[in-house]
C-alpha cells in the first residue's frame, strides 16, 4: 500500500515592522494604529489565497529606523508580536508535478485596514507585497527552509518590514475514494500515483461498504439493532446517547454504514447512536439537540459475532445564522471508558456547495484539542458534497497515522458518517431519498 506523494508549504512567524513617525503626514491615521493583514497566494493557483492578520512589532524607541537585527531583537523581548497563526499550503501530486521544474512563488500582499466581510477587501490600503521564489520538488524528497527573517515590504527602499518563515515538508498521504455515494454500500478504491500525475492514477479495491437503514431500531434503547455492532456492548452505548421519548417513525434513525476488508469481514463501522430529530417548533435538527453517530473499531470476534470498541463520537446539527451549514463536533474516545472523550474538531461546511471535513492539529481554527492519538501533523482530510449533489467522497489520511488496513477503516466509516450527515440534517420538510429510507428485515455485520 504505496502513499501519494504531497507536500506542506507552510507560512509561520509573521510579524509586521511599521517605520515611526511623529505625527501623519495629511489626513487619515497612520497604518501602525489600524488593523494589517496579509493575502498569501501561490502564484498560478488563484483558489489558493489565505487571509491572516498580521501583528506589529512596535521598533525600540532609541533607533526610530532600526536595522533587520535590531528589530529581531525587539521581537525577541515581546515575544507575542510573532504571530503564532501558521497557514498551510496542502500540495497533491498534480499541483507539484505543475509548479516543479519551473520558476514558483509565493506572494505575500500587506494591507493596513480591515478584510472585508462580504465582497473582498474593502478600505483598506496596500502596503507592499512580497515575493518568496519556492523550491518545490516531485516527488519531495527532503524538508526545505525557502525564507526566514525579514524582507522589505514594497522594495528595498521601503520602511516597512516583513518577519517570515517559509518551509516545505514531505507529506505522504494514502489517498480513498468511494465508488458511490456511502447509501448505495459501494467499493472503496485506493488511489496511487503511477508517475504520471492523474494520468497516471491507479485505482485499486480495498474494503466493501455496507449501508443499514433499520427503521425498527428501538429509539428508546441506546443499543443498535440486535443483528447490528452489537448487542453484547449494550452497556457502553448507553453512555453516548439520550434518552428520547415519543419520537416519530417518519424521523432519521437506526442508519449504519459497515467497512469490511477484501476477505469480507467486518473491521469499522459507523452507527447512528443519536436520532436525528427537529426541534420543537422547527423542522431542523438543532446544535441543541443534535443527531450522533459512534466509530467503532473490529476488535475479534465471539463466533461468528464481530466485537466492537468505540473510537470516535460525531455528532452534527444544521446551524443557523446568514450561512446554512452542517455543523459538527468530533471526539476521540479515550481508553478510560465511553464516557472520557477528547474534542479533536469542531467546525461547520456550507450546506449548499460542501467542503472538507479536516483533522489537522498543526493548523489553528477547527481544532478544540489534540489527543495524543494525534500528535502533530496532517491527520485526515475527506470531502463532502454540498446538500442534493452526488457525492462520492475522497478522503486522504496521513500516513504517520496507519499501522495496518484496519486504522484506514476507521477513518473511511468517519467520513461516510459526516457525509450522511449532511442527509440527516435535511429540513424535514423535505424528503429523504429512497436509499436512506430503506427497511431492511435481514441484516447482519
Amino acid at each position: 500500500m504505496d502513499p501519494c506523494p504531497f507536500v506542506r508549504l507552510i507560512v509561520e512567524s509573521l510579524a509586521l515592522k511599521l517605520p515611526t513617525v511623529s505625527k501623519p503626514a495629511g489626513p487619515g491615521v497612520h497604518p501602525s494604529t489600524t488593523p494589517c493583514f496579509c493575502a498569501l497566494q501561490l502564484k498560478d493557483h488563484p483558489s489558493s489565497t489565505q487571509t491572516v492578520p498580521l501583528p506589529l512589532a512596535t521598533p525600540s524607541s532609541s533607533d526610530p529606523s532600526p536595522t533587520a537585527s535590531a528589530t529581531a531583537a525587539t521581537l525577541t523581548e515581546t515575544p507575542s508580536a510573532i504571530s503564532a497563526t501558521r497557514i498551510v499550503f496542502s500540495l497533491d501530486p498534480a499541483a507539484l508535478q505543475k509548479l516543479s521544474g519551473k520558476p514558483a512563488s509565493l506572494v505575500l500582499s500587506v494591507y493596513a485596514g480591515r478584510t472585508g466581510s462580504t465582497c473582498g477587501f474593502s478600505a483598506v490600503r496596500l502596503l507592499g507585497r512580497v515575493r518568496v521564489g519556492l523550491d518545490l520538488e516531485a516527488p519531495p524528497a527532503r524538508a526545505m527552509v525557502m525564507q526566514s527573517g525579514w524582507v522589505s515590504v514594497g522594495g528595498c527602499r521601503s520602511a516597512a518590514r516583513l518577519h517570515l518563515v517559509v518551509r516545505s515538508e514531505p507529506d505522504p498521504r494514502f489517498v480513498f475514494q468511494f465508488g458511490g455515494e456511502p447509501e448505495c454500500s459501494p467499493v472503496v478504491y485506493q488511489i496511487q500515483e503511477n508517475g504520471g500525475g492523474h494520468s497516471g492514477c491507479l485505482r485499486q479495491p480495498v474494503f466493501s461498504c455496507r449501508f443499514s437503514a433499520d427503521r425498527r431500531w428501538n429509539t428508546r434503547s441506546r443499543s443498535l439493532p440486535s443483528n447490528s455492532p452489537d448487542d453484547t456492548n449494550k452497556g457502553w452505548f448507553g453512555c453516548f446517547g439520550s434518552e428520547r421519548s415519543h419520537i416519530r417513525r417518519e424521523q432519521r434513525k437506526g442508519w449504519t454504514v459497515t467497512i469490511h476488508d477484501l476477505s469480507g469481514s467486518p473491521v469499522a463501522a459507523a452507527s447512528m447512536i443519536t436520532p436525528f430529530v427537529p426541534s420543537p417548533g422547527s423542522d431542523r435538527v438543532s446544535r441543541s439537540n443534535p443527531g450522533a453517530w459512534l466509530i467503532l473499531r473490529a476488535t475479534g470476534f465471539s463466533g461468528s459475532t464481530p466485537n466492537w470498541k468505540p473510537w470516535g463520537r460525531l455528532e452534527a446539527w444544521r446551524e443557523r445564522g446568514p450561512v446554512d451549514a452542517l455543523g459538527y463536533r468530533f471526539e476521540i474516545v479515550t481508553d478510560r471508558g465511553p464516557t472520557e472523550r477528547v474534542p479533536i474538531a469542531e467546525s461547520s461546511l456550507s450546506v449548499r456547495k460542501g467542503g472538507q471535513f479536516s483533522i489537522d492539529p498543526s493548523i489553528g481554527g477547527d481544532i478544540v484539542s489534540i489527543s495524543e492519538t494525534f500528535v502533530g501533523g496532517f491527520v485526515m482530510v475527506s470531502t463532502v458534497e454540498g446538500e442534493g449533489r452526488v457525492s462520492k467522497p475522497t478522503v486522504q489520511v496521513g500516513v504517520q497515522h496507519v499501522s495496518c488496513m484496519a486504522d484506514v477503516a476507521l477513518f473511511i466509516a468517519l467520513s461516510a458518517a459526516v457525509d450522511l450527515s449532511m442527509d440527516a440534517c435535511r429540513l424535514f420538510s423535505q424528503k429523504l431519498r429512497k436509499e436512506l429510507c430503506q427497511d431492511q428485515q435481514e441484516y447482519s455485520l
